[in-house]
């Protein structure tokens, strides 16, 4: 099956269990920036099963176009489709996938899609192939604030192995940002990385207090 005929088949089931009345607050929810059919993540992630089935062993070049095929359609839960697909094989990219999951960080745009290519494919990536640091060192510096946001958050789900003075490099990188998405992501990766070490976050956060916005602070402590 090509990639138009799998995104397809996709749009069909997630047609099929849509409930209508659901699509305007769902999209309310999102500042009405996209079109929803009305699939909420439970009934969308039991409606394209086959599909993820399908491509279980797909290459990496064919899972990626198939997620570019996603994107392409309008209706905001086939973007989902193919976040929540590349996150299934995020393993399996190389460096040389990266443009391509960028170019789709920058598609549609907004905190929802962002985050879990973030998180789930890039810090995956970047984790799987260090060489991919030195990319991350030049994200945080993009004009794009969605990219910016990528480099911020892809260590979120690192833990132990988070390479803290990169991740406090990044925060004051941004300590005088006015966008709220970037202030946010400074303040949840602080607040992330204070589940390891609460020491080091709050000796960050008390040394440079005067210069993190309210926002970064208040997500960093949340939780202290």
């Amino acid at each position: 099956m090509t990639p138009a005929e799998h995104v397809a088949g996709a749009r069909a089931a997630l047609e099929a269990v849509a409930v209508p009345a659901d699509a305007g607050p769902m999209a309310a929810y999102l500042k009405d920036q996209f079109p929803f059919l009305g699939v909420k993540a439970t009934a969308r992630r039991a409606a394209v099963r086959p599909l993820f089935a399908a491509l279980k062993r797909a290459p990496p070049e064919e899972v990626l176009a198939v997620a570019e095929a996603c994107w392409a359609q309008a209706p905001r839960e086939l973007h989902h489709v193919g976040a929540d697909l590349l996150r299934r094989h995020a393993k399996r990219l190389q460096p040389e996938h990266l443009p391509r999951v960028r170019a789709l960080i920058q598609s549609e745009a907004w905190w929802d899609t962002v985050d879990t290519l973030a998180v789930h494919v890039v810090g995956v990536m970047v984790q799987r192939h260090p060489e991919l640091v030195a990319v991350m060192d030049r994200w945080i510096d993009d004009d794009d604030k969605w990219v910016a946001r990528t480099a911020i958050l892809h260590q979120l789900t690192y833990k132990a192995d988070t390479d803290e003075e990169r991740l406090f490099r990044y925060v004051l990188r941004h300590r005088a940002a006015t966008d709220f998405f970037l202030r946010k992501a400074c303040g949840w990766a602080l607040r992330q990385h204070a589940r390891q070490a609460p020491d080091a976050v709050v000796a960050f956060v008390t040394a440079h207090e005067a210069e993190l916005s309210g926002l970064t602070r208040r997500e960093a402590t949340k939780h202290l």
